[in-house]
């Protein structure tokens, strides 16, 4: 593995196994510097939202970089708000317009929004049949909102983004996702820094000689997650990239497996209708 190391999705689609997350990175300067540090350290893979309110200036960076188009894989996701049939593909417009973009790698639904997933999703189908999104996902779904989706997909969810690290690993997700042949990518891989003290990551930190971020993300990579850690601190962003010429051992992996305690940090879909 290495930061060009990809994941292949249904329909021949490659997603970089890590990216960068721009959720709460700001608006404006903030996004664009940490996109454009993130493509000079090597990323090619940049994951924001409708309501990140940054899909502006992600795309602003990506037009401003020496790096081609075509080789930078770029996500959004279609916010609750905006679920339903015409509202969908009014959203996906606009998100499109927004990047600078006519087509987008990875279009997701961003949460299982009772009444209108199924016809959201029948738009999705819609815009990926039009080469104008390349793969389509949904995010936060558990179980039973995948079964339902496979029940009523003409086209199967390539990726399902949920939360996940050590002290939360939504075992049977994931374990739904591959069962439906989904990809598992995870947000939030580093805890959003509120685990970094944790004993068990700082000894294995200190074994590794690695930090508790690139830790925590190198768990994520070794369970076939594709990992979206979020910074807009260039040291940061250059330090999460750095997970690739280390392994954690058997031993020092199920450590870290050991610390589930079903932590969420932000949304909790278990209880979602």
């Amino acid at each position: 593995m290495d930061l060009r190391s990809t994941i292949d999705l249904t329909g021949s689609v490659a997603i970089p196994r890590l990216g960068l997350g721009v959720f709460r990175a700001g608006g404006g300067q903030p996004t664009r510097d940490a996109v454009t540090w993130a493509l000079e350290r090597g990323y090619r893979h940049v994951d924001t939202a409708h309501i990140y309110r940054n899909e502006v200036d992600v795309g602003a960076a990506l037009a401003a970089s020496d790096v081609p188009r075509d080789e930078v894989f770029v996500t959004t996701k279609l916010w609750n708000s905006d679920q339903g049939y015409d509202a969908t593909l009014r959203a996906f417009d606009a998100s499109a317009a927004a990047l600078g973009v006519e087509v987008v790698d990875l279009y997701l639904m961003h949460w299982p929004v009772p009444e209108h997933r199924l016809e959201s999703w029948r738009a999705m189908e819609r815009i990926h049949a039009e080469g104008r999104a390349r793969a389509i996902g949904v995010s936060n779904f558990v179980r039973r909102h995948l079964d339902e989706l496979s029940a009523h997909a003409n086209v199967a969810p390539m990726v399902n983004q949920i939360e996940l690290h050590p002290f939360g690993q939504q075992r049977d997700a994931v374990a739904a996702s591959r069962e439906h042949g989904v990809v598992v990518e995870a947000y939030s891989p580093v805890t959003k820094g509120q685990r970094f003290g944790d004993p068990t990551v700082r000894a294995i930190a200190t074994e590794t000689r690695r930090t508790p971020a690139q830790v925590l993300i190198r768990w994520g990579l070794q369970h076939g997650f594709v990992v979206i850690p979020k910074s807009s601190n260039q040291d940061r962003i250059a330090e999460n990239a750095s997970v690739f010429d280390f392994e954690l051992d058997p031993s020092q992996m199920q450590r870290l497996d050991g610390l589930e305690e079903g932590l969420h940090l932000a949304w909790d879909p278990t209880d979602a209708p």
